[in-house]
């Protein structure tokens, strides 16, 4: 067998320095001394590294896009699908190819999945389920690729992400049914492994508390978990309490669709019996019956901020503010009204 070619890693060692300084030193980009460029330089010499010919043409980066096997419908997901494609098309525009890794944490851990793409990529988004463990923070937190979060938040620490407006969503569409008149709200919400949706929970309590509202448990059963029909059982669940609330907030569209079903099951009608409002904007959302009032969240604009991001980190840019908010706005169609007498 011949002699294995050596990787960013390897050169990163023999210059004391990070995987991302070889980078930025291998592809000529700015921000790092001439002492040590020319360190980096001497051990790629010395350890034979060869780059690719085209990153010696200087046309084509490649950033990885990691994704848990556990969350490949992210990739056909209407809402995860957008964001995608935005991050595709900016990734694209920039002059970078985008190599997606499939990974299972149970066989394979982040710090292994960043030494083996070292020698291929000059940086990471990971775009996984929204379970991160803290094992998982640790190893990001010490991440020698530059690396972008899409979607996800971890609270005291300081890891680069973008992610939606999602306590202004939950709280701007609680108080759209105040202001129609409704005092008596369920919630249909989601699993608190997604700090997206937990967020979106804080504001839908922020908006009720400020009105002086009180949400019974009953009224916001969790989610059964591994059930593609979330929000079909927790609205029967409410449904089935001897008083039913005239209005619901629903997590996600995709819960507002199985919970809407229903409600026509059960014999009732939207909004005149009962409204109810979601957040996302994903495009069924306009072609439900009745269209459903939501939040709508800009997800290509998401995925494009975060390929920015990552572009400035490659750069060696310093990313000022590391946590990257995209605003919304409420979407009003026909499936909310004042409550009936």
């Amino acid at each position: 067998m011949g002699k294995q070619k050596p990787s960013l890693r390897d050169i990163a060692e023999a210059a004391n320095v990070s995987i991302s300084t070889v980078s930025l030193v291998l592809n000529n980009r700015p921000g790092i001394s001439a002492e040590t460029r020319e360190r980096v330089r001497a051990e790629a010499l010395r350890l034979g590294y060869q780059p690719s010919p085209q990153s010696q043409n200087g046309n084509s980066q490649t950033i990885g896009l990691l994704i848990e096997q556990s969350s490949m419908p992210v990739l056909l997901d209407i809402f995860y699908g957008d964001i995608i494609r935005g991050f595709q098309a900016e990734a694209q525009r920039l002059g970078y190819h985008v190599l997606l890794h499939m990974f299972d944490r149970a066989h394979e851990g982040l710090d292994a999945i960043q030494s083996q793409l070292a020698s291929k990529v000059q940086g990471l988004v990971i775009a996984n389920d929204g379970d991160i463990t803290p094992d998982m923070v640790v190893q990001l937190e010490s991440a020698e690729l530059p690396l972008v979060l899409i979607e996800n938040h971890i609270e005291g620490h300081q890891l680069p992400c973008v992610l939606g407006d999602n306590f202004t969503a939950g709280y701007t569409v609680t108080r759209h049914l105040l202001e129609l008149g409704h005092r008596e709200i369920g919630v249909l919400r989601g699993p608190v492994k997604y700090s997206s949706l937990v967020d979106r929970l804080r504001g839908v309590w922020a908006a009720a508390g400020e009105a002086g509202l009180l949400i019974p448990p009953e009224w916001m059963p969790y989610p059964t978990s591994g059930h593609p029909q979330k929000g079909y059982l927790q609205m029967k669940e409410i449904l089935a309490q001897e008083r039913r609330p005239s209005a619901v907030v629903a997590i996600s569209d995709k819960t507002a669709f199985g919970a809407m079903e229903a409600i026509r099951e059960a014999g009732l009608h939207i909004p005149q019996d009962i409204s109810i409002v979601s957040i996302d904007d994903v495009r069924d959302s306009a072609f439900t019956r009745p269209p459903l009032t939501t939040f709508r969240i800009p997800k290509q604009e998401m995925g494009i901020l975060a390929m920015q991001k990552l572009h400035r980190l490659i750069q060696g840019q310093n990313e000022i503010p590391v946590k990257s908010i995209v605003y919304g706005e409420l979407i009003v169609r026909e499936s909310c009204a004042s409550p009936s007498a």
